[in-house]
């Protein structure tokens, strides 16, 4: 993962379950790879739980160097992100193995139905769609067509899914 381990990305956020690399130049004994907890806080030794979810790589570099700062003189931290896996999407309906799913890099919409199984007998493949959830927290219905997309058609539908898409598969 690749796009994961930008140890500066400002434009991704923390979360549950998501594991972290934690790096203290010259402290080995501080340096670890642990996953963030459902309550969203990582245990650290010297400082116990710190705040990791909902915060930027940078921002939490920055909180854990602030808090080391009574036990080390200058602390140089880095916190890159090696598992992302507090994004997921959901697949429904007629596919071999429904359920969530890990969100990796730029899975598109074949990628997930070839995750879940493939699609299972008398699935309708020509009426498959995506609910994607908008900010303002409406949804919006993007239609798929399963048969035209392997077929070389449509291959414009095979999107690129996002963090809480749910695939219908009727």
């Amino acid at each position: 993962m690749a796009s994961a381990n930008k140890p500066h990305d400002d434009s991704f956020i923390i979360g549950n379950d998501d594991v972290l690399g934690i790096s203290v130049w010259k402290e080995p004994e501080l340096s670890k790879s642990i996953p963030v907890r459902s309550d969203g806080r990582i245990s650290l030794p010297l400082l116990g739980d710190v705040q990791a979810a909902g915060l930027t790589p940078l921002k939490l570099e920055q909180d854990i160097a602030t808090k080391l700062q009574p036990y080390i003189a200058v602390p140089e931290v880095a916190v890159i992100v090696e598992q992302i896996n507090s994004q997921k999407f959901n697949i429904l309906g007629k596919v071999m193995r429904p359920g969530t799913y890990p969100l990796t890099n730029s899975a598109t919409v074949l990628d997930a139905i070839a995750l879940a199984g493939g699609c299972r007998d008398f699935a309708k493949q020509g009426s498959i769609y995506i609910l994607r959830r908008n900010p303002d927290g409406s949804e919006t219905r993007i239609p798929f067509n399963y048969k035209a997309v392997i077929k070389g058609k449509k291959v414009a539908q095979n999107i690129s899914l996002q963090p809480h898409d749910t695939i219908v598969v009727p």
